[in-house]
Parts: C-alpha cells; sequence; structure tokens
C-alpha cells in the first residue's frame, strides 16, 4: 500500500518499537487489555531511554495504552523532546483471548496468522481483528504521526502484532506472507526506518538495542512463554 506524502516531507528515521515487558508477560494482552509494565519491563524502557538519548530523537509518539506510553515517557523524558498520543496504534483486539495464557491461546492465534500467510487477511476469530481491520486502523495512524514531523527523527512505540502488521504493509517486499519470515518481536524490538519512495525500507529490522540484551541477561527465565508477535 502506498502514501501520497512526497518523502521530503517525512521524517528521515522513524524508529518503530514494541513496548517493554508488562506485568503478566505470559498471557495474551489485546485492546481489551490494558496491564502495566512489570519491573522488568520498567528497567527495559530505562535502558532503552539512556539508548534513544544517544540518537537524538525529535520527538516520541506512543498508543494510549499503559505499557507503551510507560515505554515512551522515560525515552521522551530522557532525550528532552514531547510525548505525543496517537489513540489508534493501540494493540490488536483479541477478544476472548485476552489474559488468556499463552498455552491456552497459542492454537487460536498460530491457526489465525497461518490462514493471514496463505491470503485470508479478511479472517478474523470471532472477537478478534483480522489483518485487514488491523492494518486499516494502524496505517493511516501511522501517516498522520509521520505526516506530522518533516524532517524529524522520531521513535513511535506500539504493540508487538501492530510492528508486525505495519511493516509487512510499509515495507517494500513484505506482505502477510511474510508473517512467520519477517521474525518473532520480542519486547523492545526496534526496526530503523526510512522512506524510499512510495513505501518504506528498513535499515535494520527488529533488533534489541544492547543496553536491553543486558538487562534481559540477569533476568532471563527460559521456562516462561512469553506473548511474541
Amino acid at each position: 500500500m502506498t502514501r501520497e506524502t512526497n518523502p521530503s516531507q517525512l521524517p528521515t528515521i522513524v524508529w518503530l518499537v514494541r513496548h517493554a515487558e508488562t506485568a503478566a508477560p505470559t498471557m495474551f494482552h489485546g485492546a481489551e487489555s490494558d496491564v502495566d509494565l512489570g519491573e522488568h519491563g520498567k528497567r527495559q524502557a530505562t535502558a532503552a531511554a539512556a539508548w534513544f538519548a544517544e540518537r537524538k530523537p525529535t520527538a516520541v509518539i506512543s498508543s494510549a495504552m499503559i505499557r507503551a506510553h510507560a515505554t515512551a515517557a522515560p525515552i521522551a523524558a530522557a532525550c528532552g523532546v514531547t510525548h505525543h498520543v496517537e489513540p489508534q496504534l493501540h494493540e490488536r483486539k483479541v477478544g476472548p483471548l485476552s489474559r488468556m495464557p499463552r498455552a491456552e491461546a497459542d492454537q487460536i492465534w498460530d491457526s489465525t496468522t497461518a490462514r493471514w500467510v496463505n491470503g485470508e487477511t479478511a479472517y478474523s476469530y470471532p472477537g478478534m481483528e483480522s489483518f485487514d481491520e488491523l492494518r486499516d486502523r494502524t496505517l493511516p495512524a501511522f501517516n498522520r504521526v509521520v505526516n506530522a514531523h518533516p524532517g524529524g527523527r522520531i521513535v513511535v512505540v506500539c504493540h508487538g502484532v501492530v510492528c508486525k502488521v505495519l511493516l509487512l504493509s510499509i515495507l517494500h517486499g513484505r506482505s502477510p506472507a511474510d508473517w512467520v519470515r519477517i521474525g518473532k518481536i520480542p519486547n523492545l524490538a526496534v526496526s530503523e526506518l526510512s522512506p524510499d519512495g512510495e513505501l518504506w525500507r528498513a535499515d535494520q529490522l527488529l533488533f534489541v538495542p544492547p543496553p536491553v540484551v543486558a538487562v534481559n541477561a540477569t533476568h532471563a527465565d527460559p521456562s516462561l512463554r512469553k506473548t511474541e508477535a
């Protein structure tokens, strides 16, 4: 899907970021679950804030959900820039999966994304958003954000599935068929994006900043099945 804006009127860099770890990381948290960050997530956000401060963004934007807002706020403070909110970048609606343990919800979620990979992007489990519905909600919101910051260097903090839907919608050569190939989106995964013609290119894709990796190393628990998009 192409955009209407001239690249010269867009930010020079967009860092698209998934929020830090929630207080209940082994459960599904969609739009229906406005959960806060856990203590580990707060340490991740602090580490990310220092890393972003070195890159001198000009603005920080997040969804209005607590976990995204709480991740973005320390980044904005460390960088000395304004923290804006774009409500339509909220997480996917997951209906009956909300707050369900991942072990119970995986079958439904995996079968849903498998159908998206096979081209059934209008499919949705009852009560959940389809890929098409997610794209049609979040892509205009992303465009509003980038159009508001011409020439800027902006951090956009949202949610795992939102990040993945946006990346598969705006990057050259990507589509819903790449849902698995593009990789997992762990907490604080960053994609560094630049305008490239009518679409975007990823100069770096789904990497976790080294200070966050260091924080994670002190908290590793392989027994936990955390939610990743």
